[in-house]
């Protein structure tokens, strides 16, 4: 909130909405007394309790031509609403969107390993907010966007059956409606990590689980993009072999070259990314910890087939 409030867009002209689903911490509280200090600040509670009823709840309320989505754990620059505002207009953009600057509150090597695979190709993919850009380009998703009002009257607000993927699966109907998306290359919202294994394999069998949801939900395939299936596709060509030996025993070799090519892959990245700050067994885990509760969260989606079966 404080670097919301320390942004340099002039405050007659903001409208900010704080939507909190019935926490249980002091954090409404707190809130409370932000909006009383500040007459623009509204604490809203979303009844709901997921993101795309927060979302949705907070677009109906506002009355701004540009609306930002800004999430917990980060931090924004001085700048971050003007230059998101200022973008979309020369653009004439549908939604624009900055970088994703990974970091950990609390340094020590298991932070920074879990930091550095989370910046990595290897870990995220070709997910550019996360990897970083050299100029401003057009993408299918960004994190945190500026959206012209309009673009919700025209593709409809966040889905709100969806507890995650809602910002993607909003992205592609922009995409397929031809709007345009930018990542801005000069411009860096700060997002802070979950810092333990645990936690972060939480998080990634929440995110695997639901990008199969995702597409049952929507029946459509390309609610998200193929990268995020990448993980799902790993853990059967390990999978799947072993279960056919019974019939072909020599395929199990497929996924014994699957998992040696794998080990291989992460050893030789795990080498290049350690440094005085973190250590090779920190990185190496930190890659299998990502890769396998991500892919496991699908698999167990692959088998909620009252989702599939829903009309």
């Amino acid at each position: 909130m404080d670097s919301v409030l320390g942004n340099d867009y002039p405050k007659d002209k903001l409208e900010i909405f704080v939507v909190d689903g019935k926490s249980e911490d002091n954090s409404a509280s707190i809130l409370e007394e932000y909006s009383k200090k500040y007459d623009f600040i509204r604490l809203e509670i979303n009844e709901n309790k997921t993101v795309p009823f927060a979302l949705n709840l907070a677009i109906r309320k506002s009355s701004g031509s540009f609306i930002i989505r800004l999430d917990a754990h980060s931090e924004y620059p001085s700048n971050y609403f003007s230059e998101l505002v200022t973008w979309c207009k020369k653009l004439d953009a549908d939604n624009v969107g900055a970088l994703w600057n990974t970091e950990v509150k609390n340094i020590n090597h298991k932070t920074i390993a879990i930091k550095k695979v989370l910046r990595d190709k290897l870990g995220v993919g070709n997910s550019y907010f996360r990897t970083g850009i050299e100029k401003i380009t057009e993408v299918d998703t960004v994190p945190f966007g500026c959206f012209q009002r309009e673009v919700f009257e025209k593709v409809g607000l966040f889905n709100h059956l969806l507890t995650r993927n809602q910002d993607i699966e909003l992205n592609k109907r922009i995409k397929r409606a031809n709007g345009k998306i930018f990542l801005l290359s000069n411009l860096a919202a700060t997002y802070y990590a979950r810092e333990t294994f645990w936690d972060i394999a939480k998080n990634n069998y929440a995110t695997g689980y639901w990008n199969v949801l995702t597409v049952y939900i929507t029946k459509y395939l390309y609610s998200i993009s193929v990268r995020h299936f990448v993980p799902l596709i790993f853990l059967l060509s390990l999978i799947l072999p072993i279960l056919f030996m019974i019939w072909v025993p020599l395929i199990g070799f497929i996924s014994l070259a699957s998992l040696v090519a794998y080990i291989a892959t992460i050893t030789v990245r795990s080498f290049k990314l350690k440094d005085e700050t973190t250590t090779f067994g920190f990185i190496f885990l930190a890659f299998l910890n990502l890769h396998f509760s991500y892919g496991f969260g699908s698999i167990v989606g692959l088998f909620r087939l009252d989702y599939l079966f829903k009309k």
